[in-house]
């Protein structure tokens, strides 16, 4: 760290930390035929791997060990086979591996599929589906048990395996034949012939997705995501008749759902302004029943054989849990648990889209404050009422914290979703402009002390933000960004390149010029304030050479910069590396910013 810094008190960076070297869990992934056997992500070790767990016996074991760690992983029908995937270095290229839950030699599972990035897997018992996706399109296969792998689907444009019904006989996929991998389509396949069943789309701007078939032999009703009405709902599609079933809730954001394992009722998640509930949804009678859950934010839930329900849950203040809904713990890490954060307060600011959502983080001390606005990737996601680590530890070092769920926020309605499009960077800017001024009108906020920040799409706005708004920023963080759209399109993973001709409204070679407008190496003059850019050597996402261009080109005019590089991808899931990237980020902050 530079000499210059404003270093916290031993007891504050112990605090911040613990909360990332605390051991987290996944919700557990259950096996259809043998619930018993589980399989959950944590990182208990330091790095976030798969862990067997057999309920029967209470045991646990640490299936997979590699240097950068291990995020996917699921169960085969009858638990008796772990299947995870193996990319290099975190560049999310890689093959399926599978191995004995009981333990034994890790095998390519099927090597006639080779290395790619993931489009999707269903695993049954006689045949498994796997989806590829490379700088050529999208391939789809199907592997029989005893049989050969064979081709079911190969196209230019995205495309995934999204659902393998019961008996095995029917596969569907999601397509974006039409053009706009934002919004697919589906398509439904024989699995004895490749031919095709049934096919559905809504349309221009209207996609669909295909969350899993009911989990019963025999049955050919498929839960489905739409939005229809402007934002995401559910129907059930009688596959066997081409039937649909709209399940129409008066709930106000929105939902998604799985089925209860007899079939009777949906498990349905509801997610609106920053926070999520749970509901109990009855086929049959069409009541809906409200499970009750603490407030805050759920990041997954299931239904077990016996009907009760397990969920991973957390509040800004409360760190995560693995919970039934009915209270008790299911599972938990091994140590201490990680000090409690801070709460939010919710904003509701007037915006040139319509009202914006924003969340507020007070420090200790009267305003106004020394803010950082943390600007949340995606774009389709949205900032919470969740724990969150980082945010927790700027205000441990004495920031107030600002999220803003901008147009192109996710749990607001299609329409705020789509409303960057063919406009993307600028039109959230205009957002978080908005908020910024609400703030300091409100004296909550110290114009001449504020930061803006973020990682992936977060750090694209961060840097676009340095340079369309410098009489804003005092500093800039931005972790793993878009940095020059031109070049990034070209290096970035093909799934990437066609959902940004969906937003952009073509190529660059189409639309050069909306391109040009929204990368921030074209204000890169503008930038009034230091930067500090932290970037992945193996990024498929934002890929370092865009990342380099736009160092230089700071370099070249003479602008304060400063760089952190790691030897991993979009990211990291080593806990040590994540704490050092915060460590420098906020040595950066207080060097620049100070609260």
């Amino acid at each position: 760290m530079s000499s210059e810094s404003t270093a916290l008190s031993p007891e504050v960076t112990a605090r911040w930390q613990a909360r990332f070297r605390a051991p987290r869990v996944s919700l557990p992934d259950w096996a259809l035929e043998a619930p018993h056997r589980n399989l959950y992500a944590s990182d208990v070790s330091g790095v976030v791997e798969q862990y067997a767990w057999d309920r029967t016996t209470d045991a646990h074991r640490q299936a997979t060990d590699r240097a950068n760690g291990t995020l996917i992983g699921t169960l085969s029908p009858d638990g008796e086979t772990i299947w995870w995937f193996a990319d290099t270095d975190g560049d999310e290229f890689g093959v399926w591996m599978t191995q004995p839950f009981a333990g034994g030699e890790d095998r390519v599972a099927v090597p006639e599929v080779g290395p790619a990035y993931p489009a999707g897997l269903e695993v049954g018992r006689r045949m498994v589906a796997i989806g590829r996706s490379t700088d050529d399109g999208s391939e789809l296969w199907l592997a029989p048990s005893g049989g050969s792998p064979r081709v079911v689907y190969r196209h230019e444009d995205p495309a995934s395996v999204d659902a393998l019904i019961h008996d095995e006989d029917l596969l569907v996929i999601s397509h974006s034949e039409h053009g706009d991998a934002r919004y697919p389509a589906l398509r439904v396949l024989r699995t004895a012939d490749d031919g095709v069943v049934a096919e559905k789309w809504d349309g221009e701007g209207r996609g669909l997705h295909a969350l899993e078939f009911a989990p019963l032999p025999g049955d050919r009703r498929l839960l489905v995501g739409h939005e229809r009405r402007g934002r995401e709902e559910l129907l059930v599609w009688d596959v066997a008749g081409d039937t649909e079933t709209e399940i129409v809730l008066d709930l106000p954001g929105d939902v998604t759902a799985g089925w209860y394992p007899d079939g009777s009722a949906l498990l349905v998640g509801h997610d609106h302004a920053a926070r999520s509930e749970l509901y109990r949804y009855d086929l049959a009678s069409g009541a809906l029943e409200r499970l009750d859950t603490p407030r805050g934010v759920v990041r997954g839930a299931t239904a077990r054989p016996d009907g009760a329900v397990e969920l991973a849950w957390s509040n800004s203040e409360r760190p995560p849990v693995i919970r039934r809904a009915d209270g008790p713990v299911v599972l938990a890490a091994p140590g201490e648990e990680p000090p409690a954060a801070y709460p939010v307060e919710d904003r509701w600011v007037p915006g040139p889209g319509g009202d914006i959502h924003a969340l507020v983080v007070r420090p200790a001390g009267p305003a106004p404050y020394a803010t950082a606005f943390l600007v949340h990737g995606g774009p389709e996601a949205a900032d919470d009422d969740s724990y969150r680590a980082r945010r927790a530890a700027y205000v441990d070092a004495g920031y107030a914290v600002v999220h803003v769920n901008y147009r192109g926020s996710t749990g607001y309605g299609s329409a705020w979703r789509d409303a960057l499009t063919g406009r993307p960077g600028l039109t959230e800017l205009e957002d978080v402009a908005a908020v910024y001024d609400a703030l300091v009108a409100e004296d909550f906020l110290d114009p001449s002390r504020a930061l803006i920040s973020g990682g992936s799409w977060g750090g694209f706005l961060t840097l676009l933000g340095l340079g369309t708004q410098p009489e804003r920023w005092a500093a800039g963080i931005a972790e793993v960004p878009v940095a020059d759209y031109l070049a990034a399109y070209e290096d970035e993973m093909e799934g990437l390149r066609a959902y940004d001709r969906a937003l952009f409204g073509g190529s660059p070679d189409e639309v050069r010029e909306v391109y040009v407008r929204s990368s921030p190496i074209t204000y890169a003059q503008d930038v009034a304030a230091p930067v500090l850019v932290v970037a992945g050597a193996n990024d498929p996402r934002c890929p370092i050479r865009q990342i380099d261009n736009y160092l230089a080109r700071l370099e070249e005019l003479d602008k304060p910069h400063e760089v952190y590089r790691f030897d991993a991808g979009h990211g990291s899931l080593v806990i040590e590396e994540t704490i050092r990237q915060v460590e420098v980020a906020l040595d950066f902050a207080l060097r620049h910013v100070k609260p």
